[in-house]
């Protein structure tokens, strides 16, 4: 188990998915600090968790119990006061306890064992492949739907599996649901089912710019290039 400085968002990450968030609460700004701070070996890293309920800024909302470690990978300052972090998604962790935000949200964790990759799986990850971008270029069609359809995903199955939950054309909730499979099975199964649920809505004919503003509300917030680099041990753009 591990004290780490935490960071609920209105987006989930998934590992080994990029992640972009501007930082320009104060609160945040001191925990920026206090990470990129710290003394090699240590890598600077945070917990994202997705709010269940309230809001990003100024504290106060409802957090679910499981996250997503973020490896940052650069700070680029964009004003005086306000940075934008690059960072990527590593390994899940649940969330056994949070300790008071003095002043900034952080809890204890324990890292979720990664998921085993097996061959038998290929054909199943496969059509998750051929679900998502189907649905991804059929959607942009009407909206964007912040993904390339053609968009490179890593090499290594294990990433790649967790890439498509994160680019798939679906709701954050349902996206909750996937950072939850006990088995690539079960999130490449999940991955195929709720993008297929999604498409009906995210695929119909209409000139109604009403409609599409529900379209982009559905989906998720766009987010980075994929590193097609990132192996499996190698354990949004969003605002706060």
């Amino acid at each position: 188990m591990e004290q780490v400085a935490m960071f609920p968002l209105s987006t989930v990450l998934m590992p080994h998915m990029p992640l972009t968030v501007r930082i320009f609460e104060e609160r945040y700004q001191r925990m920026l600090g206090v990470l990129l701070e710290a003394e090699p070996p240590t890598e600077p890293h945070f917990g994202v968790v997705l709010i269940e309920r309230g809001h990003e800024a100024g504290g106060g909302d409802r957090r679910f119990p499981i996250g997503t470690m973020a490896r940052i990978d650069r700070v680029v300052s964009a004003a005086p006061d306000d940075f934008v972090v690059f960072a990527h998604g590593t390994h899940r962790v649940d969330v056994v306890s949070w300790q008071e935000d003095a002043p900034y949200p952080q809890a204890h964790v324990s890292p979720i064992a990664e998921l085993p990759w097996s061959p038998t799986l290929e054909p199943l990850r496969h059509e998750a492949e051929r679900v998502v971008r189907r649905v991804l270029t059929r959607a942009s069609e009407f909206a964007d739907v912040g993904w390339d359809p053609a968009i490179e995903l890593s090499d290594a199955p294990i990433a790649s599996s967790w890439q498509l939950a994160g680019i798939a054309p679906i709701p954050d909730v349902d996206r909750m649901a996937l950072l939850r499979s006990d088995s690539l099975a079960e999130l490449l199964a999940g991955v195929i089912a709720l993008t297929r649920d999604a498409e009906p809505a995210l695929t119909a004919a209409s000139t109604d710019a009403e409609f599409a503003d529900a379209i982009a509300q559905l989906l998720a917030e766009p987010g980075d290039q994929i590193d097609k680099d990132d192996r499996d041990d190698d354990p949004d753009e969003s605002k706060s």
